[in-house]
């Protein structure tokens, strides 16, 4: 409830507050015209005046709000808080009628609006109101509280309002933060500008009468200082927002007042001009006039120094980050307003201080306000002491974690550069010009537009657009590629001129864009000038230049950064200069190349041969250019012929293939250029192929120089065009087994012609995928590529590192490319192109990889250039990749990737990432077979170390350890799942359990096996076995365990007593979880522990064994412990059969017959009845061939 003030005679009005709770139905409110809420709110007045004569009746407060509800049918209330909540289209209407009820009772309109202010703030509880008769009074200081009152859960606030004692009561929730400002949806997104607009629109009605009454801005000014104040937050937020947007209005009606002020006395002056002698009345109306705006200006300014003292020097600083970001702003309107009060060091510090703020939205306020600031250069003259002190920390907010932050400050800086004359040091340039190489594109695009103010706006930057002559405009920017030029070299090298070009295109590319200046400074003759571009001055051109070409004709950022949706206007604009740059470098790009195609700078002619990818080649048929295109072609010809560098020929190759597609119109034209080069390239080669054979021996160096770069040009567009019709495979075939034969064949020529016969293999497997081939020709195929593999296998010994290398990847890719699953994925009639490696050649391949990748740390190459080793490493990479591929898709056997597994540790800085790979990827193929490898590669490395160590095996020795971390690794990749990896980790505890006791220790029976020490390894594997595999490895494990065994307890017999603990340790399952959503049942073993504890104190107490621990114990009475553990876990699998039986599915019997201990669940997976589980429990014995009957162990 809301009561209005006291009268004199005592009597208290109250109205009932509408908080923000009201239905959705005030929706249709909103929709309502200008009109109807107006004539509402007068509706609403005449109400209030009916309510005042029947409060002076002494009428109670339920006896007026029952009047109300009688006349809501008639009467429909609408209050500020509603306008302002619906919308601002009749606000101009409602702040003038409210301003009429004002001067009719300002108390009751004043109390309105002090209700629109609680109401804002979120408030659902009441506010009462009563005048305090003295202002002296000790009771005032004590209604001046805020408290709780735990009986009725609500909480109250007193505070002064003049001339009243306001006291508010919420509920607690009222602090969740669920008040209007904060509410979202589409309901409440428009109300804090409304919630503005109302302000400024009522201090802009206000500012001529009754603002200056001393009662109205002094009441509120009271009312949001003591809100302000609040603990609450909602109070807080929105007294805060409207104190400070007060100021802002004040402000303004300040700024009006010196208008007047100062047109008043200019007036004053003309009146003293006129009638010096006599007095004049005109001139005593504008003094007083004068003297009223003098007052009110004092007035207004006591108002603003209240809410600056009162409100923003404690909120600036608030616990809540909107609050003070509201503070922020504002005061950086004030400053830009009203410069010559509040633009100095006094209020300049807040700002600066609160550039510390731990809150990005707060620190991007105090930016966009300086902004503003840095933006006029009268304001800049005022800072000079605020850019001194403040200029480092802006300069470090560059590097801000938010990128919008660092996107503000480098603008304030470039703003700062601009405006404040010697702001900024050469070193601070520097810095912020570095940002240009940013990969966030907004800092970037910030960067570039400081750096187009430092290079290019210096000196006549405002004048230089309106430049009418060409040739100074040329001029001008030659001189600015030189000064870009310069700062490319200096700054990053030259390895990012995309990032620079991208950073500047928006503020330079007027710039970027003048290609024809570039090509001009890149054709002149160096004895031109004495200042010509020098060879290292001209690579950074050519490279900037292609970067603007891509820019503009793709419209895309470098790699890394982001580019957002574009415009129609964007996309016409990229559409215009593709072709504009097409129409100049047509005719250009033939003289570039044959000035640049004879210097030994690659760099250039590799960035020119990129230029026509970005061409529009259909300006070729428009423009009728056809004969700059047979200048071309010629040009991309000769570089060809002369170049033997393998990126050079890539990118002539690459520029044949964009020029020459099909749709185009010179099509034809480009088609017979390169048949033409390749005829005459393959003529060349056959005729040098003749003579090697011819000539044998006298066949010299020149000459075989000039058939390997020959066939290296051949190679290279072989790769990217089908050259298939002069059939090249039988040439290269033949002489890559003369140089199998005599040997006489260099190791480069080797190479390119393995080269050459994998792509013309590739060619032809392209072309029958398509159906363009005859069956015979498929067949012809076939043949071809076993003959090549088998050229291939044979190069695999090769002296030469290279060329074994070279063979190895060849012959990998071909027996990928035409494995069964690779081509049956591809065509249905794959038959004659599969091709499965036998076992000499898997194991040839896996032999290979053993000898060239994984290399002994001792025989690497010393060397101490850290490039070097890092190609060399690249290429035992490559290797080991090539390789494992064929593993991943079933090209070779799993079990051949035992040898790489085994090297996981030992080389897992250099190769880790890819055999873990390769691991992961093969247990997704067949987890039984993954294992079964995992398995074969620990029992390797435990053979060897055995063999090298000899039967006494220390666990702790630094070779054994790495086994079990090995073991350990690979225990981690099998996952969480333990019911998906059931039948893998039964078949390897079932393999290493054999292995362990396979073989007899020469010794003597009362000696361990030989390889007893492996269960030490299989231990780690134990925890992903399901309590009831437990059991039954358990089982399996005390059938190869004797009474002698048993008795033993050595350290040499230490591995068997912790496997066995491993596998009776079911803790580890407690926390296990499964993603097929399957639980276990509580573990049989873990519900047993505590009644066989029990069991084994009474049995020791009854016994003369009370020395014995439970290990000793169970080694000398295994049976025993066996029927104990058996029963109780086999009692408990009892009661729960029938849930495992309805939740768990059967798994499949493998092929080793382990169905038992790899399918559990159902009446048949133990194998036998209730009674048989009893019998077996008493029997250990008979268990153990249960077991074996069961489980078809020795059926291996």
């Amino acid at each position: 409830m809301i009561a209005e003030p006291e009268t004199p005679n005592g009597i208290s009005y109250q109205k009932e507050n509408e908080g923000h709770s009201e239905s959705d139905n005030d929706v249709e409110n909103q929709r309502r015209g200008s009109e109807s809420i107006s004539s509402s709110w007068k509706r609403r007045r005449d109400h209030s005046e009916k309510s005042r004569r029947r409060s002076s009746s002494l009428r109670s407060c339920r006896q007026i709000r029952s009047n109300a509800r009688e006349q809501q049918d008639e009467v429909e209330a609408v209050t500020l808080f509603e306008v302002v909540r619906m919308g601002k289209s009749a606000m101009q209407s409602v702040v003038d009628d409210w301003i009429e009820e004002y001067k009719q009772d300002r108390n009751t309109a004043l109390l309105d609006l002090i209700i629109f202010f609680i109401q804002c703030s979120g408030c659902r509880g009441m506010v009462t109101a009563e005048v305090f008769q003295n202002m002296h009074s000790p009771d005032i200081r004590r209604k001046m509280t805020e408290e709780f009152d735990e009986e009725t859960g609500l909480q109250y606030k007193k505070f002064m309002v003049y001339p009243w004692i306001l006291n508010v009561t919420w509920p607690l929730d009222l602090d969740s933060g669920d008040y209007p400002l904060t509410m979202s949806g589409p309901y409440w997104k428009k109300f804090k500008p409304n919630f503005c607009e109302f302000l400024s629109v009522l201090i802009h009605h206000c500012q001529y009468t009754i603002i200056h009454d001393e009662y109205l801005m002094d009441t509120v000014v009271s009312l949001l200082t003591g809100l302000s104040d609040s603990q609450v937050r909602g109070f807080r937020h929105t007294s805060t927002l409207a104190a400070m947007k007060l100021m802002t209005a004040l402000i303004n009606v300040s700024l009006s007042l010196r208008v007047q002020l100062h047109n008043t006395q200019r007036q004053c002056e003309v009146e003293k001009e006129k009638t010096k002698s006599r007095p004049n009345r005109g001139l005593e109306t504008l003094l007083r006039k004068k003297e009223e705006i003098i007052e009110k200006q004092e007035n207004i300014e006591n108002l603003m120094n209240a809410i600056f003292k009162g409100i923003f020097v404690h909120r600036y600083r608030d616990a809540l980050p909107e609050i003070r970001a509201i503070c922020i702003e504002e005061i950086g309107i004030w400053m830009k307003t009203c410069s010559d009060r509040f633009l100095t060091d006094s209020y300049l510090k807040y700002v600066g201080w609160t550039l510390h703020d731990k809150q990005s939205d707060v620190r991007l306020k105090c930016l966009m306000g300086l902004l503003s600031l840095y933006s006029d250069r009268e304001c800049c003259v005022k800072m000079d002491l605020f850019t001194c002190r403040f200029k480092d920390r802006i300069k470090s907010m560059t590097l801000d974690k938010e990128s919008e932050v660092a996107v503000q400050a480098i603008k304030v800086l470039t703003l700062m550069l601009q405006n404040c004359e010697d702001a900024l040091t050469s070193s601070d340039c520097k810095q912020l010009s570095h940002f240009v190489y940013s990969a966030h594109r907004p800092v970037a695009l910030a960067a570039g537009e400081f750096l187009h103010r430092k290079l290019f706006c210096s000196q006549d930057s405002e004048v230089q657009d309106e430049l009418s002559e060409r040739k100074e405009k040329a001029s001008r920017n030659i001189s600015h590629l030189k000064t870009l030029v310069n700062f490319y070299q200096e700054s990053e090298g030259c390895t990012h001129s995309a990032y620079l070009v991208d950073s500047l295109w928006d503020s330079s590319a007027f710039l970027l864009k003048d290609w024809e200046s570039m090509t001009s400074l890149l054709l002149e003759n160096d004895d031109q000038e004495e200042e010509a571009f020098t060879n290292i001055q001209k690579k950074a051109l050519v490279e900037i230049m292609l970067s603007s070409i891509r820019q503009a004709a793709e419209g895309l950022p470098p790699g890394g950064r982001c580019l957002g949706k574009k415009m129609g206007k964007e996309r016409k604009s990229q559409i215009d200069d593709r072709a504009k740059l097409t129409e100049h470098f047509i005719v250009a790009l033939p003289q570039l190349l044959a000035k640049y195609s004879t210097d030994g700078e690659k760099v250039i002619k590799l960035n020119l041969l990129q230029v026509p990818q970005y061409f529009d080649l259909e300006v070729y048929s428009t423009v009728q250019l056809e004969k700059h295109l047979d200048t071309l072609l010629k040009q991309i010809k000769e570089i060809v012929e002369q170049e033997t560098g393998s990126e050079v020929l890539e990118f002539c190759s690459k520029a044949y293939l964009f020029l020459n597609k099909e749709e185009l119109a010179a099509h034809e034209q480009v088609e017979l250029a390169k048949s033409q080069l390749l005829d005459q390239l393959v003529g060349r080669f056959n005729q040098l192929l003749k003579d090697f054979f011819h000539k044998g021996d006298s066949f010299d160096e020149a000459e075989s120089h000039q058939m390997w770069s020959t066939l290296k040009r051949i190679t290279t567009f072989h790769n990217g065009h089908d050259i298939t019709r002069w059939n090249l495979l039988k040439s290269t075939c033949t002489l890559l087994k003369s140089g199998l034969e005599d040997g006489n064949v260099s190791e480069p020529i080797i190479i390119q012609a393995i080269k050459c016969s994998y792509f013309h293999i590739m060619w032809q497997l392209s072309k029958v995928s398509e159906g363009m081939c005859s069956k015979s020709t498929q067949t012809s195929v076939g043949k071809q590529m076993r003959g090549f593999c088998y050229i291939c296998r044979r190069y695999l010994t090769n002296v030469n590192s290279a060329v074994r290398e070279q063979a190895f990847v060849i012959l990998c890719d071909l027996l990928l490319v035409f494995s069964h699953e690779v081509l049956s994925s591809g065509q249905e009639n794959a038959e004659p192109f599969t091709y499965v490696p036998e076992a000499s050649l898997q194991s040839e391949l896996v032999a290979f990889v053993m000898d060239h990748v994984f290399v002994p740390q001792g025989s690497e190459i010393v060397s101490k250039d850290d490039e070097r080793r890092a190609g060399i490493l690249h290429k035992r990479r490559n290797l080991l990749a090539a390789f494992c591929k064929l593993i991943v898709f079933s090209v070779v056997e799993m079990d051949i990737a035992a040898n790489i597994f085994k090297q996981y540790i030992k080389y897992y800085i250099d190769y880790g990432d890819i055999i873990k790979e390769t691991l992961s990827r093969t247990r997704q193929i067949d987890k039984i077979q993954c294992a079964k490898t995992l398995f074969q590669s620990l029992k390797q490395l435990f053979s060897e170390l055995l063999q090298a160590q000899g039967s006494n095996i220390t666990r702790w020795s630094q070779p054994f350890t790495s086994i079990k971390d090995l073991a350990r690794r690979f225990s981690l990749t099998f996952g969480l799942d333990q019911l998906k990896t059931r039948e893998a980790m039964a078949m390897l505890h079932k393999s290493g359990i054999e292995f362990a006791f396979r073989d007899v220790n020469a010794k003597g029976k009362n000696q361990p096996p030989p390889n007893l020490a492996f269960l030490d390894i299989l231990s780690e594997f134990s925890p992903k076995l399901l309590n009831t595999d437990k059991r039954t490895v358990f089982n399996y494990l005390e059938r190869f365990i004797t009474d002698q065994m048993a008795v033993e307890s050595g350290e040499e017999w230490l591995p068997l007593s912790s496997y066995r603990r491993s596998l009776l340790d079911t803790r580890d399952d407690e926390t296990v979880s499964t993603s097929s959503g399957d639980r276990s049942p509580p573990s049989p073993v873990h519900h047993h522990s505590r009644a066989a504890s029990l069991k084994r104190r009474h049995h020791t107490e009854d016994s003369g064994d009370a020395g014995l621990n439970e290990e000793q114990w169970g080694k000398r009475f295994p049976s025993v412990l066996m029927s104990r553990l058996t029963s109780t876990e086999l009692r408990e699998n009892e009661r729960h059969m029938n849930q495992r039986a309805s939740r768990k599915k059967e798994h499949p019997l493998d092929k080793d017959g382990m169905q038992s201990l790899c399918s559990e669940y159902g009446t048949a997976t133990m194998g036998v009845t209730d009674r048989t589980i009893t019998d077996s429990a008493k029997l250990p014995e008979n268990d153990l061939d249960d077991l074996n009957e069961i489980l078809d162990i020795d059926n291996d």
